[in-house]
């Protein structure tokens, strides 16, 4: 995403909290010690972050962003976070006259780098107006759907369905397996019947192979169903489809899986229940 924007010409000042991935940045973009030094030197600030902790964090922590952001600065946070957070947020960043976007975005590294992702935005349609040139170097849709928090809906309405289904998915194939179907002809099945879906199918070969290298991590998941169980607490409603999903991944995070890519959930299946 910063590749992108400096390709348009943009100032970019970077900051990453991994300091190995500090290393590994582009052409183009000058890299600072800290969040405070970013926010001291730019009038637009795009976080992508890991979740909530690290955005607080890198916000309101020390050397972070509130320490010097400027009058008149828009903070676009892009990550997984909840529409609470995101509300506490706009407030200090108000209090200081300074705006912010909650712009959650979905497409992963392949549409960071191609440009081609999908972002959800809530906050004022004028302050959207203001960054959208910079949004748009790497997300070809962006949806304003209201006003701040709405963004954050949004994506844990895309990562739940997405989640739900892969974790439905894995289990399934779980069940044909421990029936006595080999895992290559479920899936070539599978990928030609009304079951396919795009989002399962990035996980065929992975499950062929065994490689458990994370596109998605099994924590990442429980983080995100996490956030996504909160936000159905507070509406009063019944999520036993997700409270499902999420006792699966978190049954594969606590047998050692975290760190895994998802596919992990089909081997912790058959372990469990062998």
């Amino acid at each position: 995403m910063a590749a992108r924007i400096a390709a348009a010409g943009h100032h970019v000042v970077g900051y990453d909290i991994s300091a190995e991935r500090r290393k590994q940045i582009g052409p183009g973009i000058t890299m600072v010690d800290n969040s405070a030094a970013v926010a001291a030197d730019v009038d637009v600030i795009v976080t992508s972050l890991p979740g909530p902790a690290e955005v607080a964090d890198v916000v309101r922590g020390t050397n972070g962003l509130m320490t010097s952001i400027k009058p008149a600065t828009v903070l676009v946070e892009t990550s997984t976070i909840s529409p609470q957070q995101s509300r506490a947020l706009a407030g200090d960043l108000a209090a200081r006259n300074a705006s912010y976007l909650d712009a959650p975005i979905s497409g992963g590294a392949h549409g960071a780098r191609y440009g081609t992702l999908v972002a959800m935005v809530g906050g004022e349609a004028q302050v959207l107006g203001l960054v959208r040139p910079v949004l748009r170097r790497f997300a070809k849709d962006i949806f304003h759907l209201g006003p701040v928090g709405a963004g954050n809906v949004m994506k844990l309405v895309i990562q739940a369905i997405f989640l739900s289904q892969m974790a439905g998915f894995l289990e399934a194939v779980s069940m044909g397996e421990r029936s006595g179907i080999a895992l290559d002809t479920l899936l070539r099945i599978v990928a030609a019947s009304s079951a396919h879906h795009p989002a399962i199918g990035t996980r065929y070969e992975k499950l062929r192979s065994g490689d458990l290298d994370p596109m998605f991590e099994v924590g990442s998941a429980v983080k995100v169903l996490s956030l996504a169980e909160a936000l159905w607490r507070d509406l009063d409603g019944s999520y036993s489809t997700l409270s499902s999903a999420l006792s699966a991944y978190r049954g594969a995070a606590d047998g050692g899986l975290s760190t895994a890519d998802l596919i992990a959930l089909r081997s912790w299946l058959n372990d469990a229940r062998g």
